[in-house]
């Protein structure tokens, strides 16, 4: 299967790197390619590259997926990945890697930071990590960590390193919010992409108070999805201090359907025929999602309430294979009639088998 992004070649770590490489990996690059130090023309590009690679990377299910089935099964191309957690899995990147970038350093404006730190301030790993020496090539360019009368010279960060302060708590994220998101069944056959507008808090630049915050997030509905497929937008949810956001996560439902309902990849159909039309045969029109109609002809069989007529390719696509279709399955409702008359009950006491 086609790998699409090398989200480890991204990071420049290889495909065994520990957790705590691809931290580092992640602090760096970001760093240098932050766009509100690098002008080149790709950094902004380059940035938000970073920030999916690190969010893929640095959580184990999403590498898991990644690792065996590529960014298209990431991405909903494999149902479930594989069977993880019995279900489907779909991740898709919120679009803000400034957002990345300020929950990984606690801070979107790092310059700014950086300078009014003091020499083994509490700020000062913010950038560096506890366990990381600072890099002598600096990603900023506007210091000399080594050089003469710079305060880091010759000096390493690292657990229980003087002037370091004590570690601060770990953040707790939110619990993830889960938004139903109703979908026809004409959608799931040719795909769509919905835009849902959801209102959050946003916390202003004094890290205190919040403002009311309106955003669209685009999710675009792949041909075949099941119901139950999640669509998950990474820490979107109300903001406050101290806290990480809650992931906002969207859960595919089966919008009910005036004709067909839905078996897996087949679809099913009830067909109203006559008692008379059951026993003697007849030609009916079966309606498609496409909105074509097929003729079924039941001419020389008995219909029965258990009968089921299959009509290949007429289902829904398979999530792995949108080339291929489920099946339309025809059962029947027999619409007895409510009297009959005395030479009628006759007539089908003499014709009819009596076992």
């Amino acid at each position: 299967m086609r790998m699409g992004k090398d989200y480890y070649k991204i990071l420049g770590v290889t495909k065994g790197s520990a957790e705590e490489d691809i931290k580092k990996a992640y602090r760096k690059m970001a760093l240098k390619y932050h766009p509100d130090k690098n002008k080149s023309a790709d950094s902004e590009e380059k940035f938000k590259e970073i920030a999916e690679a690190y969010e893929v990377l640095s959580d184990k299910k999403k590498r898991d997926i990644y690792d065996q089935y590529g960014e298209e099964g990431l991405k909903g191309g494999v149902p479930g990945g594989g069977g993880m957690d019995g279900g489907n899995f779909t991740y898709t990147f919120h679009g803000d890697p400034r957002a990345t970038f300020q929950q990984f350093f606690g801070t979107n404006n790092p310059f700014e930071t950086f300078f009014s730190m003091s020499n083994g301030g509490p700020q000062s790993r913010m950038f560096f990590g506890a366990d990381d020496e600072m890099e002598l090539d600096d990603p900023f360019g506007h210091f000399n960590p080594g050089g003469r009368g710079s305060p880091f010279r010759s000096q390493s960060f690292s657990h229980g390193s003087p002037g370091m302060g004590q570690h601060t708590k770990e953040k707790i994220q939110d619990p993830p919010v889960e938004h139903d998101l109703n979908v026809a069944l004409e959608d799931i056959l040719k795909g769509c992409t919905k835009k849902m507008k959801i209102s959050r808090r946003v916390l202003n630049p004094d890290g205190r108070t919040a403002r009311r915050e309106e955003k669209v997030l685009t999710i675009n509905v792949k041909p075949g999805w099941k119901a139950g497929t999640k669509i998950t937008f990474q820490r979107e949810g109300d903001q406050s201090p101290g806290k990480i956001p809650a992931d906002i996560v969207f859960i595919i439902r089966d919008k009910p359907h005036p004709v067909f309902k839905r078996d897996g990849t087949d679809i099913k159909y009830a067909a109203k025929i006559t008692l008379k039309e059951a026993l003697c045969g007849t030609v009916i029109e079966v309606p498609t999602l496409g909105g074509e109609r097929i003729p079924l002809n039941l001419t020389g069989e008995v219909i029965k309430p258990t009968t089921v007529k299959k009509i290949q390719g007429q289902g829904l696509p398979l999530p792995r294979d949108s080339q291929s279709r489920g099946d339309l399955l025809v059962n029947f409702d027999i619409k007895f009639p409510d009297t009959l008359t005395k030479s009628s009950r006759e007539i089908l006491f003499d014709c009819l088998p009596s076992t």
